[in-house]
């Protein structure tokens, strides 16, 4: 261990957050290499994907969904609404809110970009062995569900 003002500093390599930002990197490449040419982010993709299987949605409850907060959300769809990939407009309830759709377009781009987007997924788990991988998802489902409701990540 490395020290630093006479106190022991772990070393980042077996540090959860370390490895977890480290697989987010591979993952992104992986999304990147799969679905190159089709000029979509992860984040983008997520959004889209959102947007489509709830059409309707406001912001708020986009950012919610993906897990991203509302400001950078907002910049994502001026994204994807420059694109011609979703349209935004205001609700017949509140004026103030805009509702997401997806267009015909956005609607193309994402059965072009899924296939790809599947394979990413496949790799990112490809150097497990099959058993593992189940297990593997509903550890981290377990982290992520724990960590965005505010309960310990040991908590039932």
């Amino acid at each position: 261990m490395a020290t630093a003002g006479g106190e022991n500093v772990p070393g980042i390599e077996a540090q959860p957050g370390h490895l977890i930002r480290r697989l987010q990197q591979f993952a992104v490449a992986l999304f990147m290499e799969e679905t190159q040419g089709l000029d979509l982010t992860p984040v983008q993709f997520a959004a889209l994907a959102a947007a489509q299987r709830q059409p309707g949605m406001d912001q708020r409850t986009l950012a919610a969904t993906i897990g991203f907060d509302t400001s950078t959300t907002g910049g994502v769809l001026d994204r994807l609404e420059a694109r011609g990939l979703l349209q935004r407009g205001a609700s017949a309830d509140d004026r103030r809110v805009r509702l997401i759709h997806v267009t015909s377009d956005g609607a193309t781009v994402l059965q072009q970009v899924t296939p790809g987007m599947l394979r990413a997924q496949a790799r990112m788990l490809e150097p497990l062995p099959e058993p593992q991988r189940t297990a593997f998802m509903e550890m981290l489902g377990h982290l992520v569900h724990a960590h965005q409701d505010g309960k310990p990540a040991n908590s039932a």
